[in-house]
């Protein structure tokens, strides 16, 4: 079923390998890295290897003379980050194809893990790949009418296509205790998964608050700086996101912490239990799942190269997302889940103190009507649209 679903990413991956020699595409484990893969490969000339497979593993231990006889295929290379030895290798096997005439459409490796795997193939790969980040699904992939499902069940794949709420919140409980007792573990990492669970638990219930690395650490009873440890763990396996305060200088004291939001909603439900629509709507973190269930859709349709952030003086003005275009441009984007299309007048103050070309309120009816002062007060659907049309 998840192939009846068209990933936005099918047609930007395939420009990249047209234009590049390899592409780095990143996303936390069972988000349709693969399924996308073979989809691609399916389509070309192309091998596909299994670093999870051992007997994939022993291929590559000598991989010069595996990777001379694919010459000209496009070779896949799935958790490539289990085998950090081999990003020097695929410099010169870019190298020696590039002389070879092909210069494009050679290798697409998969990995589960962003800046252990950036670490090591930045280093080695700078100026030969592209990177892409796959996320789970997005609104404009699953259709409007998906809403409501989505945002409980969030985008995993097999959680969002599960046959009922009881099978997803099954299968997504299933992916916490994989990731904590597993996979976490598997990158050489010491840190008691009881109490990353407990971490990660926390973030949920908080979930879109400012972080409060004090409060945290003395709740797990760790230090600050285990703390940030855990947190820079989770963002680095593209499960949290920190999104950081607007720092240019206006001449207003800000708030200097980030929002940290658990990215994808259904994991922050299965963290709190939450099985049902109606669960949700009547547990106290139902603000903070939509606002940041919003957020990392508006991201995802962003273009390439947008930075996001938020903004928040000391005297309460605020806006929930602000991005950054490629071309410098801001809009300022408020998210509600409310009918009443209304922001704060500290929305506006902060709004004219960074000069926005635009003013955008998300939230949860399903109409585009003007709202006071230039805002437009849209679905999310509508505001996706707009940012994927830039």
């Amino acid at each position: 079923m998840q192939g009846m679903i068209t990933r936005n990413h099918l047609e930007r991956l395939t420009q990249a390998l047209d234009a590049q020699a390899g592409v780095v595409l990143l996303g936390p484990r069972q988000v349709g890295k693969t399924t996308l893969a073979q989809d691609i490969a399916e389509a070309r000339d192309a091998v596909y290897l299994d670093m999870e497979r051992s007997a994939d593993r022993q291929i590559l231990e000598e991989p010069d003379l595996y990777l001379d006889e694919q010459m000209g295929k496009l070779v896949v290379i799935d958790e490539v980050q289990l085998m950090p030895g081999l990003f020097g290798a695929l410099r010169g096997q870019i190298d020696r194809r590039r002389r070879a005439g092909y210069r494009t459409g050679q290798f697409l490796l998969l990995g589960s893990a962003s800046n252990t795997l950036l670490q090591q193939s930045a280093e080695s790969l700078a100026g030969r790949v592209s990177y892409q980040e796959l996320t789970p699904f997005t609104l404009d992939e699953v259709g409007q009418g998906a809403l409501p499902a989505l945002w409980l069940r969030g985008g995993f794949p097999e959680s969002f296509l599960a046959a009922s709420d009881r099978a997803s919140l099954s299968w997504r409980e299933d992916f916490i205790r994989t990731y904590l007792e597993r996979d976490i573990p598997s990158f050489g990492l010491r840190i008691p998964s009881e109490t990353l669970r407990r971490f990660w638990t926390m973030l949920a219930h908080d979930q879109g608050g400012l972080l409060n690395a004090a409060r945290l650490a003395a709740g797990l009873g760790v230090s600050g700086q285990s703390v940030a440890r855990y947190l820079d763990l989770l963002v680095d396996l593209m499960l949290v996101r920190r999104l950081p305060p607007w720092h240019a200088n206006v001449g207003k004291r800000l708030v200097k912490s980030p929002k940290v939001y658990i990215r994808d909603a259904g994991l922050t439900h299965a963290l709190l239990g939450l099985e049902t629509r109606e669960a949700l709507l009547g547990h106290p973190v139902v603000g903070g799942s939509w606002e940041g269930f919003c957020i990392e859709n508006l991201i995802a349709a962003a273009p390439r190269g947008t930075e996001a952030s938020f903004y928040r003086s000391s005297a309460g003005a605020e806006i929930d997302l602000i991005l950054k275009l490629p071309d410098h441009q801001l809009w300022a984007i408020e998210v509600k889940r409310t009918t009443a299309p209304k922001v704060t007048r500290g929305f506006h103050i902060a709004a004219d103190d960074l000069a926005v070309v635009e003013r955008l309120l998300v939230y949860a009816e399903d109409r585009e009507v003007p709202g006071q002062g230039g805002v437009r007060a849209m679905p999310l659907a509508n505001a996706m649209d707009r940012l994927r049309a830039l």
